[in-house]
């Protein structure tokens, strides 16, 4: 069967492509291993992520998107085309329609580069659709509907709060405040308190192990191995959940007060609807335990966490595809 339409929330730490029919194809993260002089491409995803922290001086792995948005265009095309060649199969002979998730606040320069990017990795029409929109059809939110619903979807590079009525976005923030932020202040915390050096992918293990937004009554515990920042030698220590929900702390505060901003922008109709209704929490940090009670207290308003969070932006790429045709004429036409 060929494959003629592709999914793909090109996210900045995650890359998770969905085709009709076949459901999520890939999932992996958004790393590429290049080769010195020549930047030949030597590894992409899973593989080039294992690279990272541990290469000789003539390999290198990058991660060519910051904060949502290309920052490498060359390196990001080279991705893309794997993805594509790794979701359509080396004999497809139609180059697919592709459908791209974006941050809510991308400019138009921005949206030339990913539409370019992806069209010279080898699709034949791309669409661009807001993250927050292709989120709340993933978690099943009715966006058509005329009643307001708001949506946290804390990914890798960017977390974005958006209030979502008759299929469009009536008010929004996009911050630069996400994932990758929480694990370079897991790598900042640890280094303060135990005078210890760890890498980025050891920070990640620690959020996934025992990350919390809150303090917990039974604390979680994990050791964590580094570089003495004294001797030089090895080390390792026990740190707890209490400890990274503080480390994490003003970072949240930070979304929360982004979803202060877009309720201050909200007409009061569609706030009614959020305060009966609650918030939805999707992405990669959704997964960080009490997550949805900490919004309930800085908000005052229910949250719930929306079912398989990390998948929510790629499932809505496939429901858009689904319905392409009714698509092109409402969503994908609004900038």
């Amino acid at each position: 069967m060929f494959v003629r339409k592709i999914g793909i929330d090109l996210g900045t730490t995650n890359t998770v492509v969905f085709v009709p029919g076949k459901g999520f194809i890939v999932n992996e993260p958004t790393i590429v291993a290049l080769g010195q002089p020549n930047n030949e491409v030597l590894a992409v995803g899973r593989e080039a992520k294992g690279m990272i922290g541990r290469t000789p001086y003539d390999i290198t792995a990058y991660r060519p998107l910051k904060d949502g948005v290309i920052a490498d265009y060359y390196i990001t095309k080279a991705m893309l085309r794997y993805f594509i060649a790794q979701a359509t199969g080396s004999f497809n002979v139609f180059k697919p329609d592709v459908v791209v998730s974006v941050p809510a606040g991308i400019t138009q320069t921005e949206r030339r580069a990913v539409t370019n990017a992806t069209r010279e990795a080898g699709a034949k029409e791309v669409y661009l659709v807001k993250e927050p929109i292709l989120a709340s059809l993933g978690a099943d939110i009715p966006i058509n509907s005329h009643s307001g619903n708001m949506i946290i979807n804390i990914g890798g590079g960017t977390s974005e709060v958006a209030v979502i009525s008759l299929g469009g976005i009536v008010s929004w923030a996009s911050l630069r405040v996400a994932g990758n932020k929480f694990d370079q202040a897991i790598m900042d915390f640890i280094k303060k308190k135990y005078s210890i050096h760890i890498g980025e992918q050891t920070a990640e293990n620690v959020k996934f192990e025992i990350g919390s937004a809150l303090p917990m009554k039974e604390k979680l515990s994990t050791r964590v191995r580094g570089r003495d920042i004294a001797s030089g030698l090895p080390k390792d220590v026990s740190v707890t959940s209490n400890e990274i929900a503080e480390a994490l702390n003003p970072h949240l505060m930070d979304i929360a007060a982004s979803v202060q901003s877009v309720f201050n922008t909200t007409p009061p109709e569609l706030v009614a609807d959020i305060m009966e209704k609650g918030i939805i929490i999707s992405g990669g940090g959704a997964l960080l335990r009490n997550i949805d009670e900490f919004f309930r207290r800085m908000t005052g308003v229910s949250a719930y966490v929306a079912e398989d969070p990390l998948f929510c932006v790629a499932k809505g790429t496939g429901l858009i595809l689904g319905h392409l045709e009714v698509y092109k004429r409402t969503l994908l036409n609004k900038r």
